[in-house]
């Protein structure tokens, strides 16, 4: 006699392969080898869940079902990386609070208007710590702030909208409690004067034109994103970031990423405690054509 449920599927080399090659066809991600096992481990429930047999009956659902969209961001949402939390490198944003905004500020006192960019925020704590960030300066009252964060994930972004976050998103900011989250059976709710600023929606960056939908902003912030995508599709996210960028903006990527390779079009900032991106104020156009 047989106990227990049906056996997880096990993942072929040529299955991931054709899964892999797939992913980076429609959404610019690019997976090494290495990802294999992470492949198995978080897709398999899924597949038995679905009652098919093995990781091809999955690719093949994938690519050719016409009701397959809804299961490619699932897949997606499940091979790629989530965590995060409230105020994550802080040195980064100490230059970003304590240089880039300044500047910023001094920038466009005459306008009055800042938008901020969150490419790839995940569940929205990005987005919500560059909101506080903005209102604890103190540099911008009375003015058109507007935080914008964007996922390829729609529960992801549903979840950012929401604005409630769990213990482990304040570990390194317990003290934003209170002051900026009100405390709710469900989680740490953020208060109206912050979530006021933010704003969440769905976007592929890998997809043409997609990135026109945000608008011009001041200031990017796309850390630990660049990694998932192969060589073609990063230059094409990086072109896309920079044609968003307002001249003399500011791009911020994660601390194991740099445009080396990629682009000369930004010029690189010595900031006291890190190294940021920017936007020229005259365009280059060697580098990149379109402003």
């Amino acid at each position: 006699m047989k106990f227990g449920g049906p056996s997880r599927p096990v993942l072929a080399a040529r299955d991931f392969r054709l899964l892999r090659d797939f992913i980076l066809e429609r959404a610019g991600l690019d997976f090494e080898e290495s990802s294999m096992r992470a492949f198995e481990r978080r897709l398999g429930d899924r597949i038995v869940e679905l009652g098919m047999e093995s990781f091809y009956d999955y690719y093949k659902y994938l690519r050719f079902d016409v009701q397959a969209e809804s299961e490619f961001e699932y897949a997606l949402e499940r091979i790629t990386t989530a965590e995060t939390y409230l105020f994550r490198q802080e040195y980064q944003l100490r230059a970003f609070r304590d240089e880039v905004l300044p500047a910023l500020h001094r920038a466009h006192n005459a306008s009055r208007r800042l938008v901020l960019w969150s490419a790839g925020c995940s569940t929205g704590e990005e987005v919500y710590t560059l909101a506080i960030i903005l209102a604890e300066s103190g540099l911008f009252q009375d003015w058109s702030v507007r935080v914008i964060g964007s996922d390829l994930s729609r529960e992801r972004v549903a979840s950012a909208r929401r604005g409630v976050f769990r213990e482990t998103s304040f570990r390194t900011a317990s003290w934003l409690k209170g002051r900026y989250f009100t405390e709710a059976a469900d989680g740490w709710h953020a208060t109206p004067e912050i979530k006021s600023m933010c704003h969440f929606g769905q976007l592929n960056l890998s997809e043409p034109g997609a990135m026109v939908a945000v608008g011009r902003v001041d200031a990017v912030f796309c850390r630990n994103v660049l990694i998932y995508f192969g060589q073609k599709a990063r230059a094409q996210v990086i072109e896309g970031l920079y044609q968003r960028l307002k001249p003399g903006g500011y791009l911020f990527l994660g601390h194991s990423e740099s445009l080396l390779n990629v682009t000369t079009a930004f010029e690189l900032v010595h900031l006291t405690e890190d190294l940021v991106y920017r936007k020229p104020l005259t365009v280059n156009t060697h580098s990149y054509p379109r402003t």
